[in-house]
């Protein structure tokens, strides 16, 4: 049994209709010492936006590969598979799965899939929600798989379909470590700020005035106050410019004209550092306009290139296991290779330069040694 259950309302002689997902019912109990760990990573792509766009973008960057093998006739086949294989519910293609499972690695640490069976074919994948799931560690080497059904758990006799990856967990660990850890605590202090802003402004922003009536004759200072009150209700709701008709010495002050605003800009700016050392990603990338000077935006882009490229080898061997199995259900035997797309087109300027250097250099060194010169090599 598998994260997939069978429809049961199918005849067994139905061989050719894909495997239903069972893991699309709502779960709502814990999901071992992580389950508020994944609300908490939730909500903190829900409240702050930096986080989300963050993670849109490193998904985005990943980029696309495309798949090399000997046999020519098997890659045009691998092709059409990959470009055309059903995702979930709504989707095709094996990058809306990649995408979807990397999403997933990043905000919480861990991300599940499945590959769902139609026959004897593979008809369709799934990324699975953590919590349709429960891990646990029979050895140091090898994880089963139980799927929750109601309160009880049942092992998946098929492990061999689940896809799992844990991202840099802990010694010990069965799941990993997700990218957002340690933003908890500098998120809410981002948050507190953007409310008390939110406040100050709603106090002082909405002028309120106060309105004094001076008047020696207290006889009618109460129907001359009401009067003066309800003149003034008449100027302040007024759609168009009105005079302010009034009695006596009156003052007019508005309420809290002498208060300054806190300056929030520099413990923002302090927080949203701490969020953009996290996700590793450039200032400029997340619309952050800080002063950078042209070296160390160069710098950045190679750093966010070693970070990528970080993040394609977790998901090489998942995409390794698909062909796979894509490969032996065909009945097909041939070696592969999966080349991941450049980054940037910086990078290809970049690789375009060296290896015009490289070849200068090779030619002037093969002249050299034609001419019977002695060759040199420094650092």
């Amino acid at each position: 049994m598998s994260i997939f259950k069978r429809n049961k309302k199918a005849s067994r002689g139905e061989s050719n209709s894909v495997i239903s997902v069972g893991t699309r019912d709502k779960v709502n109990y814990s999901f071992n010492h992580t389950m508020p760990e994944i609300s908490l990573y939730k909500a903190l792509r829900e409240n702050i936006p930096i986080i989300d766009v963050g993670i849109l973008k490193i998904r985005r960057l990943l980029g696309g590969f495309k798949v090399c093998c000997e046999n020519k006739e098997t890659e045009l086949r691998l092709k059409s598979f990959l470009d055309e294989i059903k995702v979930g519910t709504s989707g095709y293609g094996i990058d809306e799965f990649i995408g979807n499972y990397l999403e997933q690695l990043l905000t919480y640490g861990s991300a599940l899939g499945e590959i769902a069976l139609k026959g004897r074919e593979i008809g369709a994948l799934y990324n699975a929600p953590l919590n349709a799931v429960s891990i646990k560690e029979e050895s140091p080497l090898n994880l089963n798989f139980y799927l929750r059904s109601g309160f009880e758990e049942v092992k998946c006799q098929n492990p061999e379909l689940i896809l799992f990856t844990a991202l840099n967990p802990e010694p010990g660990e069965v799941y990993g470590v997700s990218l957002l850890r340690g933003l908890p605590f500098v998120s809410e202090i981002l948050m507190k700020i953007y409310k008390t802003v939110g406040v100050n402004w709603e106090r002082i922003g909405n002028v309120r005035f106060a309105v004094s009536l001076k008047d020696d004759d207290s006889t009618f200072s109460q129907e001359r106050a009401k009067a003066v009150a309800d003149e003034w209700q008449k100027a302040m709701r007024s759609q168009e410019v009105r005079d302010f008709i009034s009695m006596g010495e009156v003052s007019i002050q508005a309420i809290g004209a002498d208060v300054k605003i806190p300056d929030s800009q520099v413990p923002v700016r302090q927080m949203l550092e701490q969020i953009v050392a996290k996700l590793g990603l450039p200032p400029f990338l997340l619309g952050l306009t800080w002063a950078s000077t042209e070296r160390m935006s160069s710098q950045q882009a190679d750093i966010l290139t070693s970070e990528i490229e970080a993040y394609r080898r977790h998901l090489t061997p998942i995409i390794i296991r698909i062909i796979k199995l894509w490969m032996m259900l065909e009945g097909r035997i041939c070696n592969f290779e999966i080349v991941w797309n450049e980054i940037t087109m910086q990078d290809e300027v970049d690789h375009a330069n060296a290896r015009r250097m490289n070849a200068i250099a090779d030619e002037k060194i093969a002249e050299l040694k034609r001419n019977g010169g002695e060759v040199y090599l420094t650092e």
